[in-house]
């Protein structure tokens, strides 16, 4: 049973079994890149089934959750436990749930070893045979196209269920289910108890029992030999965690069962970047949290697999390829694409009432919420593409919930809890003040407290179904954004609601739609879509065994692949893709990276585990033209890259390793050309400079913001802005310009700077750190016509968040040309991006660089309100700052004197003043 490692302070569980092969993180920080077979991205119902199928195929399996354990009894349930429970690693929170919000919908997933299993309501039905449907057609445009059938799926159906044990609810007293099978005959409606991931008795034969310990399985469990789990014992708590372990959550069977052949599980491990080695296979970056150290930067590390599987969710997949779309630029188009919430809707059933007798009133029907499992029985509405549907198919189910809901729910009617309250204590200070003889108040405390009839009397109500796949998951400023809108599926909800209401109206209850619909919004826990697979990849991201088209090896294996709406509760569908596909992989002569049998271990243990003799040819990029500078120095992130624009700064790699430097005394190498493999340094490379020369001199910086727009597979800056600005493909950078030397600064024809800061671009993944930048205020250049010309010059080396280095470079054209256009001249950057990291040109002219190697170009533009911003940003340190500042301002002048100033009298009126006479 291999241990379930963390490589922090985290909970392991009980007692993990020893395994002196596992490393921990700080032991991988010492060595040198770990290489394996397979990274595993999430333990949700596709990652924790790869981990297993190919562990048990003999591959070194790697998988990283950024969640951590939860043994049975280790959900929160206090106030104080709940408060925390939540997923936000910036603010210290490192908990259970994950709350999303978006245009048009709310999403609520989970982050914890065994992904969305631990917070699910257990349902597994397979997807409806009729419900794979092709040329679909999709509002706004496409089609719905499903690139497998029910019989692909269904020998991975029952696969899975092998190993998740899915039962039908037993219980045959429990008032909600009795209540949804009474009220479905009376409606005619086709209702059925769905088969759960519960377990209610210690045999399969037994009879149901609450709360009987069961055994473990022969593999163990990944929380350890002591372990305990017990039968259901009805709380109505999965969709908070189970604390009893009755719930058949993944990390008790598919990744307990990996880890026992072999797979290395780890928790807090956070997937940043991904990127393709040169020589196949794929580069993962990825941070590990540490609740210990809240709110500190994290230190990047790297791992190489042959075999790279996405399972992080709809959310947490997409994500990572939006982030990294530059590492993989051939990404299908339709990334993005095809995102839908499964239908989900949520109301509600209160105060139920059974139909009065003989003139009494109507009483109380009884329906307790809390008591069983969430989810006991489904209806289904069949589709139009059933024989007997009309419109689009879906389900309605119960949805408990855990019992300190009802105490929630009567506590919120406060008139009526005042009411009773002020009523109670006026008979007990009645009969204080008149000694009414009375000892006993039981009575009085029973009827303050209330019958508890509003609970006792209401349920949820959840549905699901085939509703219109017309979402759209972007980059907003590097965090996720999604444009969805109710209106395409107005019909679908309205026939949902409908079902809802008329179940509502004969238990003679009140219909109540959950407050987010009133705001034309819903909220799902069944996020599906983004990464579409299809048959190419002009409809989809992957084929129909989730291998991301044109890169061979990466798979994606969650509710992203899924090309619409799964209609059913969609986990075991997932589960069962996973389980196709990964027998695609092993079974099918997949092979890895063309040479190696993926039915064999393409890596040795020593790989393994980390082998000291990494060369550089190995390295990503080695064999191709680009340069790369610092590309195995690791970065330190932010502990929450979700929040994109508004996460902490993150410290690019020259940061950190001038960083270390400093700490050991050597040299920074400030504006110089850093030393590239089989190149010899300039001439021109600053030497150290001594404390005391350094006091000597004056320097002057300033913040400069620009916004434009760009785009990619464009040469022509012209043509990147239009075409940029045409799909939204915005960028911006916020630089900060310092001349560390006015005196040398002025001096030098080239007027070099330093330049730090970050570039904004969401086709990049969001914000890049400047890892080194260079700026020269006025290089002279002759325009087209003779006349003196001038360029303002950017270089800035970036990395995006897989790795991959670029080279932003740009110029301001400052030449004069008929009429005032100095401003445009001044607030104009031509920019192109260039691959690797291009050092600037020794020559003194201004070289363009190749077609080749550029890789995309736009137009960025100083706005006024920024403009004026700029002017308060300058600052002078040193000996002597006035004349420091006086000295950049008169360089600045006289040179734009050099360039305007000889041509104004070719400024045509009425700017030129009109009483000036021309000189003959």
């Amino acid at each position: 049973m291999g241990r379930l490692g963390t490589g922090n302070s985290g909970n392991t569980g009980a007692d993990p079994a020893p395994d002196p092969a596992r490393r921990s993180a700080q032991d991988i920080e010492t060595h040198h890149i770990e290489k394996v077979d397979a990274v595993v991205v999430g333990s949700g119902f596709g990652g924790s089934v790869a981990a297993l199928r190919l562990a048990e195929a003999g591959q070194s399996v790697v998988l990283m959750e950024r969640g951590k354990p939860y043994p049975p009894g280790s959900f929160a349930r206090s106030p104080a436990e709940m408060g925390r429970n939540f997923w936000d690693p910036d603010r210290g929170l490192y908990g259970l749930f994950d709350a999303w919000t978006f245009r048009g919908t709310e999403g609520l997933v989970s982050s914890g070893l065994g992904g969305g299993s631990l917070i699910y309501a257990n349902v597994l039905l397979r997807k409806d045979e009729k419900w794979f449907v092709n040329e679909s057609p999709i509002p706004g445009g496409g089609y719905e196209n499903w690139p497998f059938t029910r019989a692909d799926l269904d020998p991975y159906y029952k696969a899975a269920e092998e190993i998740l044990q899915p039962v039908r609810y037993p219980y045959h007293d429990t008032p909600k289910t009795l209540a949804m099978e009474k009220t479905a005959a009376t409606l005619g409606l086709p209702i059925s108890r769905p088969p759960i991931a519960v377990t209610f008795s210690t045999e399969p034969t037994k009879e149901p029992q609450t709360n009987r310990p069961l055994p473990l399985p022969e593999y163990g469990s990944i929380h350890g030999p002591n372990t305990v789990r017990t039968t259901c014992t009805l709380s109505g708590e999965c969709d908070i965690g189970c604390n009893a372990g009755a719930k058949n959550t993944l990390d008790h069977n598919y990744i307990s069962a990996a880890a026992h052949q072999g797979a290395d599980v780890r928790t807090f491990h956070d997937v940043r970047g991904i990127r393709p080695l040169a020589r196949g296979g794929y580069e993962v970056r990825y941070v590990v949290h540490d609740p210990e150290r809240q709110g500190e930067l994290l230190k990047e590390r790297i791992i190489h697999c042959r075999r790279l599987i996405l399972g992080a969710g709809t959310f947490g997949t997409n994500f990572l390829l939006l982030r990294n779309r530059s590492s993989l630029p051939a990404l299908s188009d339709a990334l993005g694409t095809r995102f839908s919430g499964n239908g989900d809707l949520l109301t509600f059933i209160m105060g139920a009432k059974t139909p009065g007798s003989n003139g009494s009133p109507p009483g109380v029907r009884t329906l307790t919420g809390s008591r069983g499992p969430v989810i006991t029985t489904a209806i289904r509405i069949p589709d139009s593409n059933d024989d007997d549907g009309d419109g689009r198919g879906y389900y309605v189910e119960d949805a408990g919930y855990p019992a300190f809901m009802n105490w929630l729910m009567e506590t919120a009617q406060l008139s009526t809890t005042v009411k009773r309250t002020a009523k109670v204590a006026r008979q007990l200070l009645k009969d204080r003040l008149f000694d009414a003889g009375r000892s006993n108040v039981s009575a009085d405390l029973a009827a303050a407290l209330g019958d508890g009839r509003l609970s006792s009397s209401s349920v949820p109500l959840l549905g699901m179904g085939r509703d219109i796949p017309d979402g759209v998951m972007t980059l907003r400023d590097g965090r996720l954004a999604i444009a969805w809108t109710m209106a395409t599926s107005k019909d679908y909800f309205g026939r949902v609601r409908g079902t809802m209401s008329e179940i509502a109206k004969d238990l003679d209850g009140d219909f109540i739609d959950n407050p987010l619909w009133w705001a034309k919004r819903v909220i799902t826990v069944h996020p599906i879509g983004g990464a579409p697979s299809g048959r190419h990849p002009g409809e989809a991201v992957c084929d129909s065994y989730g291998e991301v088209f044109g890169y061979p090896g990466l798979f994606v294996m969650d509710g992203a692949a899924m090309p619409g709406p799964v209609g059913a509760n969609p986990s075991l569908t997932i589960s069962a893709f996973a389980e196709r596909a990964c027998h695609h992989i092993l079974e099918d002569g997949h092979v890895l990276n063309h040479t190696q049998s993926a039915g064999h271990r393409g890596i040795s243990p020593a790989d393994a585990a980390g082998s000291d003799d990494w060369t550089s040819d190995d390295l990503p990029g080695a064999d191709e033209t680009a340069n790369d500078v610092d590309a195995s120095v690791p970065r330190e992130l932010a502990p929450d890259a979700t929040k994109g624009n508004g996460a902490r700064e993150e410290r690019p790699a020259s940061a950190v390793e001038d960083g270390a430097a400093a700490t050991t005394g050597t040299r920074s190498r400030g504006l110089g050309l850093p030393q590239l493999p089989d190149q010899k340094l300039p001439d021109q490379q600053p030497q150290d400079v001594q404390p005391a020369a350094r006091d000597a001199r004056t320097s002057v910086r300033f913040t400069e913001q620009m916004h434009g727009w760009f785009s990619p597979g464009i040469t022509d800056p012209e043509k990147g802005r239009s075409l940029g600005r045409d799909r939204s493909r915005r960028i911006m950078f916020e630089l900060t310009i310092t001349a560390e030397d006015m005196d040398a600064f002025v001096e030098d024809p080239s007027h070099p700077a330093k330049a730090e800061g970050y570039v904004l671009a969401d086709y990049f993944g969001g914000r890049m750190p400047v890892e080194r930048g260079w700026f020269n205020l006025f290089v002279e250049d002759v325009s087209d016509d003779g006349r003196p010309a001038r360029r303002m010059l950017y270089r800035l080396w970036l990395r995006d968040p897989g790795g991959t280095p670029f080279t932003f470079t740009g110029y301001k054209l400052i030449h004069n040309e008929a009429g005032l256009d100095i401003w445009q001249d001044t607030t104009t950057l031509y920019a192109r991006i260039l691959r690797g990291h291009v050092p600037p040109s020794e020559a003194s002219d201004v070289q363009e660089p190749g077609e080749e190697d550029v890789f995309g170009a736009g137009i960025l533009y100083i706005r006024p309100l920024d403009f004026a911003k700029q002017l308060t940003t300058f600052r002078a340190e040193g000996p002597a700052p006035a004349a420091g500042l006086a000295s950049f301002m008169k360089l600045f002048a006289g040179e734009l004197w050099q360039v305007y100033g000889r041509g104004l009298k070719r400024v045509p009126f009425p700017v030129r003043s009109p009483l000036r006479r021309p000189r003959r």
